[in-house]
């Protein structure tokens, strides 16, 4: 912190001080310490998470394909777009309150802290809801405008409208696990997630073996895991007692901090979801492809999940340290939280693409016994074994902007950069040269066009912010 050095002014800097301090005990500093190992072990339980999150989802399918059969497993496929737009804006709106919360955090302003980590509960509750409400009114419509086929539709639109129904407890959850995040605690939104997703496979295996709910029980399996992990998350804010914890006589929205972490969530969340819309179009092109490319590209496409849930763990820790440091004013280790983030991130992703590219059949064999899919599969693991990091690039440069308290801007350059520009390609080059390889390309040169857009961005963003000090 800058402050004045006459001698009229010490008791009070020295109080100042010692309470910006004792409000940073009460989390995890990170404003101090060596940044490259705090980094290091802030996100490997975040990652570890994440990979539990696609282990569980992995289940769920296996679940009801294996024991419910072909036309549940096609009715439970048929939701995950959707699924996908959904849980993609719960997701941008707790971007928003992680930074803000870091934010306040590091600038040890308690009053701050309290203000936003309760009005985001308010408001993820309520996003939660009026998505919960507005999916339940709209599933069956928005199936048959996907085209779902006729002898999934009914499935589909059950499955879809129960898990609906967890919405507001994956919001909560999520709200738990951004303030957690930027306290500086991952460990403990790891513990209860374990929990709940081993319950959730338990569940599965429950209610579509003995309860022979097929799609029904795989759907209410996730929901009740949901609630179970968000009552989890929200007790401990409640009795923790630390300067980010919850307390009854204080819910209430600040109209101030709604209105900041709206700004900063709802275009995150946005982009989430074009995002997902846009690669619809990319999957258009996988399907002008015969049968045998289709399959082999949904094969590959599983290590997608893997890698990017990897990745992301540095994401958020980019954020988090970002966005203690930027509230503390610690110049340097803002800069450095930014390169050490994307540094892990692209030697993380360049380890597992190559891995992937050399044990490609093996990873492959896992989802397909047929040797002409899994052929057809290593076509994209090839391409996007050495693409993956450089995604590394775009996203640690957007999440820094976002930490720096810029939203706006960085979703329009992914969505110009990422999505809009994949629909050209697809219109354009793709048509043109219509084989795999021209398709799978489309990634990494979206990529490489919206990191060096996003770089440049955020290099003036912080500019500013440090001349602003």
């Amino acid at each position: 912190m800058a402050y004045g050095l006459n001698a009229g002014r010490g008791r009070s800097i020295h109080m100042k001080n010692k309470t910006e301090n004792e409000n940073r005990t009460a989390a995890k500093d990170l404003t101090s310490g060596p940044l490259a190992k705090q980094i290091l072990f802030f996100s490997l339980p975040l990652m570890a998470s994440n990979i539990l999150q696609v282990l569980f989802n992995m289940a769920d399918v296996a679940v009801v394909g294996q024991f419910a059969g072909s036309v549940a497993l096609g009715s439970v496929g048929s939701t995950t777009i959707l699924v996908a737009l959904y849980t993609g804006v719960l997701i941008g709106i707790s971007s928003g309150i992680n930074i803000l919360v870091a934010l306040a955090m590091g600038a040890g302003d308690q009053k701050s802290v309290t203000e936003t980590v309760h009005t985001a509960l308010l408001i993820s509750g309520m996003t939660g809801v009026f998505l919960l409400t507005a999916g339940v009114l709209s599933a069956s419509g928005i199936l048959q405008f996907l085209h779902t086929k006729p002898e999934l539709l009914a499935g589909a639109v059950i499955y879809l409208r129960i898990y609906l129904l967890g919405l507001p407890a994956l919001a909560l959850y999520n709200f738990g696990n951004a303030v957690l995040s930027a306290a500086g605690d991952t460990k403990r939104p790891l513990l209860y997630l374990s929990a709940a997703g081993v319950l959730n496979v338990a569940l599965n295996l429950f209610f579509v073996l003995v309860c022979q709910l097929a799609v029904a029980g795989v759907a209410l399996a996730s929901i009740i895991s949901q609630y179970v992990s968000a009552f989890l998350i929200l007790r401990h804010l409640f009795v923790c007692g630390e300067s980010y914890g919850l307390r009854r006589e204080s819910l209430h929205i600040n109209k101030e901090r709604a209105v900041r972490i709206l700004q900063l969530g709802v275009p995150a969340g946005l982009q989430n979801a074009i995002f997902y819309v846009a690669n619809l179009f990319v999957q258009m092109g996988v399907n002008s492809f015969d049968a045998v490319m289709v399959a082999g590209n949904s094969a590959a496409a599983n290590a997608d999940n893997l890698v990017y849930d990897m990745m992301a763990a540095f994401y958020t820790a980019c954020g988090s340290f970002i966005g203690q440091n930027y509230g503390a004013k610690q110049k340097k280790r803002i800069i450095k939280s930014y390169f050490l983030s994307m540094f892990y991130a692209f030697i993380l992703a360049l380890v597992l693409g190559v891995g992937l590219v050399v044990c490609g059949r093996q990873f492959l064999s896992l989802f397909s016994p047929d040797s002409a899919v899994i052929a057809a599969g290593m076509v994209r693991l090839k391409i996007m074994g050495f693409s993956y990091c450089v995604s590394a690039f775009m996203d640690s440069s957007i999440a820094a902007a976002r930490s720096l308290g810029k939203s706006l801007v960085p979703t329009v350059i992914v969505i110009m950069g990422a999505c809009v520009f994949r629909v050209v390609w697809i219109y354009t080059v793709f048509a043109h040269f219509g084989t795999p390889a021209s398709l799978y390309l489309l990634f990494i040169c979206s990529w490489t066009v919206t990191a060096i857009v996003g770089n440049l961005y955020f290099a003036k963003v912080y500019r500013e912010a440090v001349k602003a000090w």
